[in-house]
């Protein structure tokens, strides 16, 4: 069986940021990690989300993508290579172009968790400025934009507390991020983050993990801003697994599942969560989460458990090869 992990051309040409800089170097490394993997049980390459890509891949008669495509341009970018491959009948690990739209696009996100009776904080958004004037809202408030991940757009000065700011805030970010800004209800409150693994009901829970902000300097704020990701990851506590009742670890099992499948999620996703008076308020899912070895969030939870990082890729690989496989599509017995 081939294998070809296909990740995305440099983003740094369009998000000429240190959060460009930061994606891209998280990409190479992710593409090492997985290919040492892989190349233990599969015929494995890597290529890159070009105008060629389909041909290469038909090429080089790929069996499977792993997926690590983020997109560069557009509003429903992570959904591209996802969309390309079924259009040309190539298996794929990952969510489908429709369940990558609606995680990445937070605001059709939380308009589901809403309809889905999924506790979620309070949000609006707005693609002008003078959008501002006619907002209700109460602060202390979040600013986001509506498409990005793995923290970027969400910056120390993005918590709001006062209206001046936020005008000033959502002026930068409108002419950074794909319009429109969220603004979100900021929840007071323990912060965790659930990776969740398979298909359909056959569903797994990972160690829930605790992101304990409490050793940072006191000129950060309590939230997993792109600064402290980034920059102060040595003075962030993790728990994993996170130190909680058996009530409440179910309650928030309980929500990322309901979340994850109100999305209709695939292989894998991580859930981020808020616990405020003993709700959690689901902040996000991340279709693609990071997979860095040692780094991303995911990676750290199947280390806490027996799974670790090489079963962590290899059961997202499996998941993938039996949904095609139940689906007669793959003549695969097992991975």
């Amino acid at each position: 069986m081939k294998v070809a992990i296909v990740t995305d051309k440099p983003r740094f040409k369009v998000l000429p940021t240190d959060e460009g800089i930061m994606e891209d170097k998280q990409k190479g490394k992710t593409i090492k990690g997985l290919k040492e993997v892989l190349s233990k049980k599969f015929n494995c390459i890597d290529l890159v989300f070009d105008d060629n890509l389909i041909t290469r891949l038909k090429k080089e008669k790929v069996d499977l993508v792993f997926n690590l495509c983020n997109g560069i341009n557009g509003d429903a970018r992570l959904s591209q290579l996802p969309a390309a491959l079924e259009y040309a009948g190539i298996p794929y690990t990952s969510s489908s172009p429709l369940g990558h739209g609606l995680a990445y696009n937070k605001i059709y996100s939380c308009k589901l968790f809403q309809e889905a009776k999924i506790p979620t904080p309070k949000f609006t958004y707005v693609s002008r400025i003078e959008e501002i004037e006619n907002l209700n809202i109460d602060f202390p408030v979040l600013v986001k934009p509506k498409d990005e991940g793995s923290s970027r757009g969400i910056h120390e000065d993005s918590l709001i507390f006062n209206e001046d700011d936020l005008i000033q805030k959502v002026e930068k970010d409108l002419t950074t991020y794909n319009p429109p800004i969220m603004i979100t209800e900021y929840i007071e409150g323990r912060e965790f983050t659930v990776g969740v693994l398979g298909n359909g009901e056959n569903l797994t829970v990972l160690p829930i993990l605790e992101v304990d902000f409490s050793n940072l300097p006191e000129h950060l704020n309590n939230i997993y801003s792109f600064e402290v990701k980034f920059h102060y990851g040595d003075r962030t506590i993790f728990h994993i697994p996170a130190k909680l009742k058996r009530e409440t670890k179910k309650r928030i099992e309980r929500i990322a599942i309901k979340a994850y499948s109100t999305l209709g999620m695939r292989d894998y996703a991580r859930i981020d969560i808020r616990l405020r008076d003993r709700i959690p308020y689901v902040l996000e899912v991340n279709s693609l989460p990071g997979l860095m070895k040692g780094h991303s969030d995911l990676t750290k939870m199947a280390e806490a458990c027996k799974l670790g990082y090489s079963g962590l890729i290899m059961k997202i690989v499996k998941n993938a090869i039996n949904r095609y496989y139940l689906n007669d599509k793959l003549n695969y017995k097992t991975v």
